[in-house]
């Protein structure tokens, strides 16, 4: 019972980021074939009974999620080119011009926008990727600093600090910090996104646990 206890674990162990890698796959495949399955799917299922000899195959559902996934993703690609260029860009600025005239969609959208925008800078000051104290000072939370404010009366900087979850960063906390409380890291956004997701397994050999001045 104990060697078939250990083998129990083992595969478990083994099974689970692959069932993981599964997961998140399985729902980015959903997601990308849902977007495109309203064009086409009539457009696979006219295509196969004009020519059922030969692309009768394009009627069945997984030719179907195939060419809505590899749709999906030339849209997406498409959609990026496009806005590197000038029409892509005011095409974008009206597009924003008209959301932010629709009170709940000007919220979600613009909020999303401007947190993805400082995510790919680095603010004023203050590095990007940092630890705080969390849930209490001999603890820490990798955190990701979005904006740096001043208190009322005293003027001492404070940052707005948002602490993703693990394994899934979508969810997290907003905790406002004093900057003076901050530990620095010399980490990336990549390289803090997967630490988080991988639960730690992914990491550097050493990281700041102390502030400078800190008692040891």
């Amino acid at each position: 019972m104990r060697r078939l206890r250990a083998y129990f674990f083992t595969g478990l162990l083994t099974l689970l980021p692959i069932w993981l890698v599964w997961i998140v796959f399985k729902f980015v495949l959903a997601l990308l074939s849902d977007i495109s399955q309203p064009w086409v799917g009539p457009v696979s299922v006219r295509l196969a009974s004009a020519h059922p000899e030969w692309l009768g195959w394009m009627d069945d559902p997984w030719a179907q999620s195939a060419f809505a996934v590899v749709g999906t993703v030339l849209v997406i690609i498409a959609v990026g080119a496009l806005a590197r260029r000038v029409v892509g860009q005011r095409l974008l600025a009206w597009f924003e011009g008209l959301i932010a005239r629709i009170p709940l969609l000007k919220t979600v959208y613009g909020s999303a926008r401007k947190l993805l925008d400082l995510l790919q800078t680095k603010p004023d000051g203050t590095q990007r990727v940092v630890l705080i104290d969390f849930p209490h000072r001999e603890m820490k939370c990798v955190g990701f600093v979005t904006r740096v404010m001043r208190e009322n009366g005293t003027g001492r900087e404070l940052a707005a600090v948002y602490v993703p979850t693990t394994p899934n960063p979508t969810s997290g906390y907003l905790e406002i910090v004093p900057v003076d409380r901050l530990t620095p890291t010399d980490w990336t956004v990549d390289e803090a996104m997967a630490f988080i997701i991988s639960g730690g397994a992914v990491s550097p050999d050493s990281i700041p646990f102390q502030r400078a001045g800190d008692a040891t």
